[in-house]
């Protein structure tokens, strides 16, 4: 079962928050560790936001070849019933709903932070991909294997990948990125920009110059704090 979005987002700003303040507290002009020279799989990264942004490689987007079914999605990776649609809904919902038969969920309620709208029946939610497939096949997914495409569209060892939103706000969005879209809620305007980077820097997925652009100008409005990632590939 997916765990709760909030707590594990609590332990990562707990844990980065440690390792800025050790970051700190170190003396003036004392050596620190470089940055490391290559990506690995399992790699824990503590960075800001805009640094991540700096990071990103920004070259053009091709989408030659794309199909959606490129993406095995919504699998169920640990066999208990409820694909990885349903555990992120379970995982997301303020009140929890009632799991019944293969799945079937019933009561509950949910807030879905793209429009500031509060949802109680899970039939009027969609499960979005922070960064598209689309986006992702664009941005460096065209030359993955299949096993890495589908841990991709059932990322649920990344709370920040997958997200349960209105129907209405996920098909407004599609397959944009940043520079076409943002949340209508603009209170979370500068965690959706944080969780679109986090995602394109654990999935080591590149920008183009109009993304990069635009990320680089709505962050400026937005506190550079620190960030920690887990890298997938």
């Amino acid at each position: 079962m997916r765990t709760s979005t909030t707590t594990t987002r609590a332990l990562a700003t707990t844990a980065a928050t440690l390792l800025l303040g050790v970051a700190l507290a170190s003396p003036a002009g004392a050596a620190q560790p470089a940055a490391p020279a290559h990506r690995a799989p399992g790699e824990v990264v503590t960075t800001t936001l805009l640094d991540a942004l700096d990071a990103l490689p920004v070259t053009d987007e091709d989408r030659t070849g794309y199909v959606r079914t490129a993406f095995r999605h919504w699998i169920d990776a640990d066999k208990d019933g409820c694909d990885t649609r349903r555990e992120v809904i379970i995982a997301e919902a303020v009140q929890a709903p009632e799991v019944g038969a293969r799945c079937a969920l019933t009561g509950g309620e949910w807030y879905s932070p793209y429009d500031a709208v509060t949802v109680t029946d899970a039939a009027g939610l969609d499960v979005d991909h922070m960064v598209p497939l689309a986006e992702a096949w664009d941005s460096g997914a065209s030359s993955w294997s299949a096993a890495e495409r589908q841990a991709y569209a059932n990322d649920l060892d990344e709370p920040r990948a997958l997200i349960a939103v209105t129907a209405k706000s996920n098909r407004s969005k599609a397959d944009k990125d940043p520079a076409d879209w943002l949340p209508t809620n603009t209170g979370y305007r500068c965690t959706y920009l944080t969780d679109w980077t986090a995602v394109k820097t654990r999935w080591g997925l590149t920008v183009d110059q109009r993304e990069s652009d635009a990320l680089h100008r709505l962050a400026a409005d937005c506190m550079d704090e620190p960030i920690t990632v887990t890298l997938a590939r």
